[in-house]
């Protein structure tokens, strides 16, 4: 019998990580409620992509038919000289299998809460977790709940994580970012990276003729951790004045924005304790240079579910989950730190890089997806 049968399992937090999660651990044969603060299951924030490492997991939980319509398939990345608004090189995408998408956050978290309801998934919103202990129970406004497993699922500041390890602060890295949507008639299924000295910005489209747009830039001051601080729209084209005419032009649409400062948080030391585990960026947040912030929790949420329902005991699955997932996400963390760097590349260094790329897209077009195989190629199903 499936070691998750006639289990009770609870997961803190309703957001990507969170609902795959359930989903995962309800195909196993569990009984799964998700503790959500919110009143309802929404995202903040507004475009991510799924690759498709993270893409073969919810294939794998049954949601592929409702992610190809909710999506965008993409094509391809295109760096491109912000300066000059010059595109440098294409990178063919299309031979991704699964494919590689587009989506707004909402439709993501819409389909797999359409699947947890589908598959006898409870979700308590409003939710307050208080006395939270290493043998899984905990208080849930004011009732006592004892499941075999809870998961924490909430985020960066994840009280789960602090329960868990000791505390643990995060350092500013000298970078803000800016996150928008503005309506538009371009609706051709690419990533578009805008390389300037000490800035970036990466833009795509989503179903709904609109674009995403993700600006960042170097900067001594810090602005707060999370996606709710709204800015001047202002502050953002000036950030990016001198570039080409083509970001002047896409900046110039923004009518609403948020500003979060990007911090480095250590990758958690301790993934559980008891019958307490912890996914996604309550385990290790991952700077938005890589795209794979909801691939790794969605990577996460499979994992543990797997893990759990294979070893001989909780406690056996529960290591087992962090010796697999643990070196995977240093690695991707690590990747996606370079990528900082590299985006924001001056003088003779910006210049020899991209010719790099020029050289790569003509001599070598695969060796980009070459270079993420370890990446996109990783099936967490298998």
């Amino acid at each position: 019998m499936s070691q998750n049968q006639s289990r009770d399992i609870a997961v803190i937090g309703g957001g990507i990580g969170g609902l795959t999660a359930a989903l995962a651990f309800a195909r196993s044969g569990a009984n799964v409620t998700v503790y959500e603060q919110a009143p309802a299951l929404t995202e903040v924030g507004a475009g991510l992509q799924i690759t498709p490492n993270g893409a073969r997991a919810l294939d794998a939980l049954g949601l592929a038919q409702a992610l190809a319509a909710s999506g965008v398939t993409a094509q391809a990345v295109v760096p491109m000289d912000a300066m000059s608004s010059r595109e440098i090189t294409r990178f063919d995408l299309r031979t991704q299998s699964p494919q590689y998408r587009f989506y707004h956050r909402a439709a993501l978290i819409d389909i797999l809460a359409r699947g947890c309801e589908g598959a006898g998934v409870a979700v308590k919103l409003g939710a307050q977790i208080t006395a939270l202990n290493p043998d899984g129970s905990f208080e849930a406004n004011g009732a006592t709940v004892r499941p075999a497993l809870t998961v924490g699922a909430d985020g960066i500041h994840s009280v789960v994580r602090r329960m868990i390890n000791k505390p643990s602060g995060p350092f500013f890295t000298g970078q803000v970012a800016w996150r928008a949507t503005i309506k538009t008639t371009k609706t051709d299924p690419v990533a578009r990276i805008w390389m300037a000295p000490g800035r970036h910005m990466v833009t795509y489209p989503l179903i709904g003729g609109r674009l995403n747009i993700v600006a960042v830039q170097q900067r001594s001051q810090w602005a707060e951790e999370g996606w709710n601080h709204s800015d001047d729209p202002g502050n953002l084209r000036m950030a990016f004045a001198d570039c080409g005419w083509e970001v002047k032009s896409i900046l110039g649409e923004v009518e609403k924005t948020n500003l979060w400062g990007l911090f480095r948080h250590p990758v958690a030391e301790n993934w559980h304790v008891g019958s307490v585990a912890i996914l996604g960026d309550a385990a290790h947040p991952t700077l938005p240079f890589l795209a794979q912030g909801a691939n790794l929790a969605i990577e996460d949420a499979y994992a543990l579910a797997r893990c759990c329902d294979a070893a001989a005991s909780l406690d056996a699955g529960l290591r087992d989950y962090q010796v697999q997932r643990r070196a995977r996400v240093v690695k991707a963390i690590e990747a996606a730190n370079k990528n900082a760097r590299n985006y924001h590349l001056s003088g003779v260094q910006r210049r020899i890089a991209h010719a790099g790329l020029r050289t790569m897209g003509k001599v070598a077009p695969a060796a980009f997806l070459n270079r993420l195989s370890w990446l996109y190629d990783y099936d967490v199903t298998a």
